[in-house]
């Protein structure tokens, strides 16, 4: 068996950044292909296949179908030693496809575990790639925690576009709720006095919550949209509905504001005679639990491929991702790739980078960097253990 402290990192890392170069073409094929035919969350058949079959062609043993996700799969390589997990996102936004770049993502996957497994001998340790599906729903980590596809991992760690490149990025937790008001239709114009307007009600509601922002914190976001107001305007409206996303910096507060929020509908249904029915998804999504440490890894790696950090704090423009709930229960890190100078995410000129040269360029990076990361993790326990005392501490 050969011990890592006979390995030269050095020499495996060099043979690493020259696999990635040559096999290039083979991962920014991956991110085309996943462009031209994107699918959604929890219907990626397609994206799911392509990736599978592809770690099986490296030498992977594939498990399809896990966490009661069809579109879910757990790839792994090796044996003995820490297990290092890389995830691969690939769903795509509805009407706008790879417009958030997990095409990108799903191929700097592949690559890195290629890399991997061509370069190490199999005793140093295991891989494990988890085809993570719906994260734009926040659904296929939070399932895949649920179901133990993460109870053996010790590190977990993937790249996410971006226009800049970020090591450490934060990200806010999200919780979801959706109200339906109940009221009574009536004859808008001859009988408006019969009617009970469910309209009003959601439209109340948005009024109190946009008061209630004033007493808000800084991190807080509260944001929602109408998904139903009636069927025609002389007809009051016996059935309205509306969607909100609540998000904060940390559980607690989450909780608290998305209580508020509730009540805020509370008071508009009590205020309109109408009927509410409160939704609130159980599958709420943590903020990112960022360890400096593991981090620094990573930005070590950089610095190996002559690549430099943006200076942009990481506090800025946060959104929120099911990665936050992996980062609670194994250190995680979440750094990006950057695809195109000041180009916004969520939009069409984004989708388009991810298959530009600079959209190539990344994907190579991003195998790079994680392949990289993932050998200094293996090979080296004296980091493993500073990691491991942040994550406890």
């Amino acid at each position: 068996m050969i011990r890592s402290d006979d390995m030269d990192a050095e020499v495996l890392k060099r043979e690493i950044v020259s696999f990635v170069e040559r096999r290039k073409d083979d991962f920014c094929a991956i991110a085309e292909e996943l462009f031209r035919n994107p699918e959604t969350g929890l219907n990626e058949v397609r994206s799911s296949a392509l990736l599978a079959d592809f770690l099986e062609g490296e030498g992977y043993r594939v498990s399809r179908g896990v966490a009661g996700l069809p579109t879910a799969f757990r790839a792994e390589w090796g044996e003995g030693g820490p297990v290092v997990a890389i995830l691969a996102e690939m769903d795509a936004l509805p009407v706008m496809g790879h417009a958030c770049g997990h095409n990108v993502i799903a191929a700097a996957a592949v690559g890195a575990a290629a890399a991997l497994c061509r370069t190490l001998p199999p005793a140093v340790g295991r891989i494990v790639v988890l085809g993570t599906p719906a994260e734009e729903i926040g659904v296929g980590k939070v399932e895949m925690i649920r179901h133990g596809l993460f109870d053996d991992v010790s590190f977990a760690l993937m790249v996410h576009p971006s226009s800049r490149r970020y090591v450490i990025k934060q990200y806010l937790g999200l919780a979801k709720v959706r109200f339906t008001f109940f009221g009574k239709p009536a004859h808008a114009a001859a009988y408006p006095e019969e009617g009970i307007n469910a309209l009003d009600a959601v439209l109340q509601t948005f009024n109190a919550i946009n008061s209630l922002r004033q007493q808000l914190r800084q991190d807080v976001r509260v944001h929602g949209i109408i998904t139903e107001g009636g069927v025609a305007p002389n007809i009051i409206p016996e059935r309205a509905a509306a969607y909100f996303y609540v998000r904060a910096d940390d559980l607690a507060e989450l909780e608290r504001v998305r209580g508020r929020v509730i009540a805020c509908a509370e008071g508009a249904a009590t205020a309109t005679g109408c009927r509410l029915q409160v939704e609130a998804d159980p599958r709420v999504l943590a903020p990112l639990r960022v360890n400096r440490a593991f981090s620094l890894l990573y930005s070590a790696q950089l610095a190996y491929l002559g690549l430099q950090e943006s200076a942009v704090p990481a506090d800025k423009n946060r959104g929120s991702s099911d990665i936050g709930n992996v980062s609670q229960i194994v250190p995680t890190i979440h750094p990006h790739v950057p695809i195109g100078d000041g180009i916004q995410i969520h939009s069409e000129a984004f989708a388009k980078a991810t298959v530009s040269e600079r959209g190539r360029a990344a994907v190579a990076e991003g195998a790079a960097a994680l392949a990289l990361t993932t050998v200094e993790l293996l090979l080296r326990p004296e980091i493993r253990e500073k990691i491991r005392a942040e994550f406890g501490g």
